[in-house]
C-alpha cells in the first residue's frame, strides 16, 4: 500500500511556470515550501520561501495554511515530491511539485543563515514600525549606491548606480504614502525621517559590511546591476520571513505589499539589463 501511494501522480511546474505563477500572483496568496535541510537553505533559496525540512514536515503541518497553495521544492524535485504526496493527503487543496528543484530554477537566489536580518524584528511590531524599518533599509542602500558613485571613475556606471538610487528614493516616496494612508494625522515628513535608521539595507545587511565587501566587484554595469538585482532578491526574500514571524495581521498585510514592491523593482531592473544586452 505504501509503494502505491508512493507512486501516486502529483500535480507539478516546471520552472518557468512556477516563475509565471510567482510573478502574477501577489504575495502571500501562497506558500512557497524549502524542504531541504538548513545547510542547503543557507547556500541558497527560492526568496520568500517558508523552511521546513522535509523530515519535520508531519510535525508542523500547522505552520502551513491548507487554503492556500503551496508550492514545495528540494534540490532536484525527488524531496519535494515526497513533501507534495504529503501535503495532498493531508487536506492541503492545491500543491505544486517544482520539477527539477532548484537545481534547475533559472534566475538569482537568496542566500545566508534563516536569521540573517531577524534581530530586527521582535514579531509584534506595528505597521507604523513595519513601515520605518522597511523606509530605514531603502535609506541604507540608497546611500549604498551613492557612496559607490562617489567612488567610480567610469560615467557609465555611476550613471546607473545614480539611476538605482533614484529608484529607491521612489520607494521610499511609495512607503511615506502606504504610513500616510494608515495614520493620515502625520503631516511631517522630517518628524517621520527623525525615527529613520539607515545603517541596515535592504536584505539585511549593514551599509558597511557590504561596502567593503563588494566595492572591488561592482566596476562595471553588468556587475553593479546583478548585484542590484542579488539585493533586491535578497530583501524580498527579507521581508517574507518576517511576515511568517510578526503576529499582527496588519503589519503582516503591510509586509507583503513592501514585497510586492520589491517585484516591480525587479521588473524594473530586469528592463535596465535588457536595455544593456
Amino acid at each position: 500500500m505504501r509503494w502505491k501511494q508512493f507512486m501516486t501522480p502529483v500535480e507539478s511546474m516546471d520552472t518557468e511556470e512556477a516563475k509565471a505563477y510567482l510573478a502574477n500572483h501577489k504575495e502571500g496568496t501562497f506558500t512557497l515550501l524549502d524542504v531541504r535541510q538548513p545547510g542547503e537553505y543557507e547556500n541558497d533559496r527560492i526568496p520568500g520561501a517558508k523552511h521546513i525540512p522535509l523530515p519535520e514536515l508531519a510535525d508542523r503541518l500547522e505552520e502551513l495554511d491548507p487554503e492556500k497553495p503551496i508550492i514545495p521544492y528540494c534540490a532536484v524535485g525527488g524531496r519535494s515530491r515526497a513533501a507534495t504526496q504529503l501535503l495532498s493527503t493531508r487536506g492541503f487543496k492545491e500543491v505544486y511539485n517544482l520539477k527539477g528543484g532548484i537545481k534547475a530554477w533559472k534566475g538569482l537566489k537568496a542566500a545566508g543563515p534563516a536569521e540573517m536580518g531577524m534581530a530586527l524584528l521582535r514579531g509584534d511590531e506595528t505597521s507604523q514600525e513595519i513601515i520605518i524599518l522597511a523606509y530605514g533599509m531603502e535609506n541604507g542602500l540608497g546611500l549604498f549606491y551613492n557612496s559607490l558613485a562617489e567612488r567610480m571613475d567610469d560615467q557609465e556606471v555611476v550613471g546607473v548606480l545614480t539611476k538605482l538610487a533614484k529608484i529607491e528614493q521612489k520607494h521610499k516616496h511609495r512607503l511615506f504614502d502606504l504610513y500616510l494612508t494608515l495614520y493620515p494625522a502625520v503631516t511631517n515628513k522630517d518628524a517621520f525621517e527623525a525615527d529613520i535608521v539607515s545603517k541596515v539595507m535592504e536584505g539585511g545587511f549593514t551599509t558597511e559590511e557590504f561596502m567593503e565587501q563588494n566595492k572591488d566587484s561592482m566596476k562595471t554595469v553588468p556587475d553593479v546591476l546583478n548585484t542590484a538585482m542579488m539585493l533586491e532578491f535578497q530583501a524580498m526574500d527579507l521581508y517574507m520571513r518576517y511576515s511568517e514571524k510578526t503576529k499582527n495581521e496588519k503589519s503582516k498585510t503591510v509586509l507583503y505589499d513592501i514585497a510586492e514592491e520589491e517585484k516591480a523593482h525587479l521588473k524594473a531592473l530586469g528592463r535596465l539589463m535588457e536595455q544593456r544586452a
